[in-house]
């Protein structure tokens, strides 16, 4: 694995490749639970001294080891929570040499961070570092979807049945391409019920959505479920948004017709930026460009929520459309988010909302990072007593990355 565009730094950079090899093979069947140990054996091929894997919780507040003799880390305030705010690698002395810390990023979702033991810092090692922190990345992402396990570990306190049910379904926090990124947040995280969020790329299309249903039990749950089961029955089916917004009100008015929810349903072409947008009696999506919320950009006449059957029933959706420009943010958010209220009363409101989005994205905040201190805030405003559910999703269209 030697790699000439690299200078050698000394005889312990040599790689048993045929080592490697074993490693990476056995890590395709290795428990979730024995991932720690793996770790430690990779570093070792690598000549590097140990690695350990630390997940970030649901909340993003605390950086937990995969190891449960090793104490969590606090995101804000380490070293660890540096290299997963930012996604940056970040070097810290140890009594015994350096710790680097990686973030594990897989794709545009942040897992967690990768901290690596060694004598020294090179580029090799620091290359090695990196590519260690990619492997594990993929490995806990492909592991996660079948294990308890590494689920209960990025948990601080019991989940209630209906969040339960509603994780199952949720995506990953953060989706994106090189011309697109999509992230959203929710809480309550251990007791959320009628709100939910979805976001997928198709070749170049993303496709978010949010939704908020009648009441906060296991129905409200089962209603939010039900509908983005529908709409991702109707997008991997080649529907446009009209055919989404109608495979949604379909399922609903049929399988649980005393129930709906509000909703906005988005489509941007990351090619071209066109936007495409239907809101299903939900606060209107708001479009930011050059740091300014453009009022009234993506308001449209209202239509009824989705999932009325009957006379109530719409003849059809009305979808919208414009054109974005590049470095535009689109916010797309549910009323427990305005609604929030301090100890005396006062709405953590629109205008709070949308500056310090505002604020955090021009101080070169990622968006994901945005939101996770958005949703914070909001939750220390309330005192982490949230009178209702809050999510937020933002996408940005960014065409120029490459």
């Amino acid at each position: 694995m030697s790699d000439p565009s690299h200078p050698s730094s000394g005889p312990d950079t040599a790689v048993d490749e045929n080592r490697l090899e074993e490693l990476i093979s056995e890590a395709q069947k290795a428990l979730p639970f024995e991932l720690t140990d793996l770790a430690n054996r990779c570093a070792s091929a690598l000549g590097l001294d140990t690695a350990s894997i630390y997940l970030v919780d649901l909340q993003q507040r605390l950086l937990i080891p995969l190891d449960e003799a090793l104490d969590p880390l606090p995101v804000d305030h380490s070293p660890a929570g540096w290299a997963y705010r930012t996604v940056s690698p970040r070097v810290d002395a140890a009594d015994d040499g350096l710790i680097i810390w990686m973030p594990l990023i897989d794709g545009a979702e942040r897992l967690g961070v990768l901290a690596v033991r060694t004598a020294s810092q090179d580029e090799v090692r620091m290359r090695r570092s990196r590519m260690l922190a990619h492997l594990f990345a993929m490995l806990i992402t492909s592991k996660r979807a079948c294990s308890d396990w590494l689920h209960a570990r990025s948990r601080t306190a019991p989940m209630q049945l209906p969040a339960e049910m509603l994780r199952a379904f949720l995506p990953p926090r953060t989706v994106g391409s090189r011309r697109c990124v999509s992230t959203a947040v929710l809480e309550p995280a251990y007791d959320i019920a009628g709100d939910a969020y979805d976001h997928s790329v198709i070749k170049n299309v993303l496709h978010t959505m949010i939704l908020d249903s009648m009441g906060h039990d296991l129905t409200a749950g089962l209603t939010t479920s039900v509908a983005m089961a529908a709409a991702r029955n109707a997008r991997r089916g080649g529907g446009d948004l009209a055919d989404v917004v109608g495979s949604v009100d379909r399922a609903l008015a049929e399988w649980l017709p005393d129930q709906f929810c509000t909703g906005v349903l988005c489509r941007l072409d990351a090619v071209t930026g066109v936007l495409h947008w239907v809101n299903c009696g939900h606060p209107p999506p708001l479009l930011i460009r050059a740091e300014r919320v453009l009022a009234g950009a993506l308001d449209s006449p209202p239509q009824p929520p989705i999932g009325l059957a009957g006379p109530l029933a719409p003849v059809a959706r009305q979808v919208h459309e414009t054109r974005l420009e590049p470095g535009d943010c689109v916010l797309l958010y549910t009323d427990g988010v305005v609604e929030a209220r301090d100890a005396e009363g006062a709405e953590f409101g629109l205008d709070r909302f949308t500056d310090f989005i505002i604020r955090s994205n021009a101080a070169g905040q990622r968006p994901a990072e945005v939101l996770r201190l958005l949703i914070h805030a909001i939750l220390d405003y309330q005192r982490n007593r949230l009178r209702d559910d809050v999510t937020i999703l933002l996408f940005e269209w960014r065409p120029q990355r490459r």
